[in-house]
């Protein structure tokens, strides 16, 4: 889901997404077709589980260690990944996603497209807050305009742009229509995207405060927020007033620890079921830990650099393709992700092209954008020709919540320095480095986890307009906007993949590696059908205590 991410103004979800893969690149009207066909809170058939097998009891207390802190619980103010993990058990859209990246029915019980720019929704007559009241079409609409608003919505209201009208078209009816008739519009009110629903009332009351300590999100998921310290946990307790299946968990706390060796050193003390974002650097102290199980996955995450094209020196094409020519992709995969990672050799990732491509095909579609492989004498070259050609000091921030991208801006700064471009690195807090992202730092880790099953979900920001790097291209946006409205998957993904190649030659960006997830269970706990998506919408209908 930032998916820049949490910052100031244009961000999806660049937080970590500590979960499992499985991707779909449906088009708009399969997916509408799929839309009703699951409903949310259903195991998919024949997922296999990631423990020992479903006891049937009940969880009195769910323990989940974050590996990092949360200001807001409304996404459209901070829109990091673990926001959306939080909010989706307790907040709902109009559709949700299930494990496969398929949308699912969630205050909407099915979606039909009326013409080329028109979706119509079917509003649950069931549907309640966690106090009670029933959800109305009033509250969706108002909810949709706070979501589209940059004051109430900074995070997200970017996403909006391409809604022209929402208004009630019967008693139970909502009608969308988007402007352009992009095909990702789809997933737009999902709240694995962009809606979160709540009271037109709460809204009112809140007065800008929504989803802080003192004005706590009132949704009508499963779980209701009942207690909310910034700096230290989230706890939610499970209603009965959700019109889904019961989950077993009757209360969940989430931990915020950002510091590994703190959570591991929890860990061990069993005071978590389920931590996110294990380290590479301690994955076999985790893996060693009594009763502790670690998954690997790939998780549709994206790390690399980007260069702000409008600023000095990074405004010159030699600079940028001295600095990705420095840095050594298949060393961190190896030495510093511990082989748990993937060159990136594009901004999609394989797994975003699910269901179209298999994910070796997918890969080797994508290493035929133009690549710029490590070389330190490539890279002296480049920077002699560039405006700066006697080298330069600048610096990059990483979040404290992935020290493997410190590790690798350390391991860069060693080679850049070799060419006589120096290079500080910083540690910040997650909330402050999601903060100077949205300043458009000269260079920048972009670390991206895809939210949604739209294989244009990341390449669509990076290379649209108002994108982090400043970057225009005229051929790309052609290309985009193509694809934009191309209903056949394949034709729509192979212009997806051109717009990034026609980018690569202009180097705006320089992709690092695909990344995998490592997620440590405690053996009295499952997860059915655990991917990418599954910690994203009512998650909890999924875990269950095992033998």
């Amino acid at each position: 889901m930032p998916s820049t991410s949490g910052p100031a103004s244009s961000g999806r979800r660049t937080l970590l997404k500590t979960v499992l893969a499985g991707a779909s690149v449906l088009s708009a009207s399969a997916l509408l077709e799929a839309c009703g066909a699951q409903p949310s809170g259903k195991a998919s058939a024949g997922a296999a589980a990631t423990a020992g097998a479903d006891t049937g009891k009940q969880i009195a207390l769910l323990r989940v260690a974050l590996p990092g802190s949360l200001s807001n619980l409304y996404p459209g103010q901070e829109s990091g990944i673990l926001n959306y993990i939080v909010a989706g058990i307790c907040m709902e859209g109009l559709f949700g996603v299930d494990p496969s990246g398929q949308l699912v029915p969630g205050l909407a019980t099915k979606v039909r497209k009326a013409g080329a720019k028109r979706y119509v929704y079917t509003i649950r007559s069931n549907a309640r807050f966690q106090d009670g009241s029933p959800v109305t079409v009033a509250d969706i609409l108002y909810s949709i305009e706070r979501a589209r608003d940059t004051a109430a919505s900074p995070s997200t209201a970017a996403y909006w742009a391409d809604l022209d009208t929402a208004e009630q078209t019967g008693d139970h009816e909502i009608t969308l229509t988007s402007k352009s008739g992009d095909e990702s519009f789809v997933w737009l009110p999902s709240n694995a995207d962009a809606l979160w629903v709540l009271p037109k009332s709460t809204w009112q009351k809140a007065e800008g405060r929504i989803g802080t300590a003192s004005a706590l999100p009132l949704g009508s998921g499963p779980y209701k927020v009942t207690d909310f310290a910034p700096d230290s946990h989230v706890e939610l307790e499970r209603v009965d007033t959700w019109w889904g299946t019961a989950p077993k968990a009757a209360r969940i706390r989430f931990d915020f620890i950002p510091d590994d060796n703190t959570r591991l050193l929890a860990w061990k003390a069993g005071k978590a079921d389920l931590a996110l974002n294990v380290p590479p650097a301690a994955f076999r102290q985790w893996e060693s830990a009594p009763r502790t199980r670690v998954v690997y996955s790939p998780d549709r995450s994206y790390v690399g650099l980007t260069f702000n094209t409008s600023v000095k020196p990074f405004d010159d094409a030699h600079v940028r393709k001295a600095i990705a020519h420095a840095v050594d992709r298949q060393a961190i995969v190896r030495d510093i992700l511990r082989g748990h990672g993937a060159v990136a050799t594009a901004l999609s990732t394989p797994e975003q092209f699910g269901g179209l491509w298999s994910s070796a095909e997918a890969t080797r579609r994508l290493a035929a954008v133009p690549q710029y492989d490590y070389s330190l004498d490539e890279a002296r070259r480049e920077l002699a020709e560039s405006s700066v050609p006697k080298g330069f000091t600048t610096s990059i921030s990483y979040p404290d919540t992935g020290p493997q991208l410190g590790t690798a801006a350390l391991a860069l700064a060693a080679d850049l320095k070799k060419i006589g471009i120096t290079l500080h690195v910083e540690e910040l807090p997650i909330e402050q480095w999601l903060s100077r992202l949205g300043t458009h730092p000269g260079l920048g880790y972009m670390w991206y986890f895809n939210t949604t099953g739209d294989p244009g979900e990341l390449a669509s920001w990076l290379l649209g307009a108002d994108n982090p790097a400043r970057y225009t291209n005229r051929r790309v946006t052609t290309l985009l906007t193509e694809a934009g409205t191309e209903s056949d998957p394949a034709k729509r993904a192979e212009l997806l993949i051109q717009a990034q190649s026609a980018q690569a030659a202009d180097v705006a960006y320089a992709p690092l590696w695909w990344g995998r997830s490592a997620v440590a269970l405690t053996d009295a706990v499952g997860l059915k059908d655990y991917t990418s998506y599954t910690l994203l919408g009512e998650w909890p209908s999924r875990v269950y205590a095992a033998k």
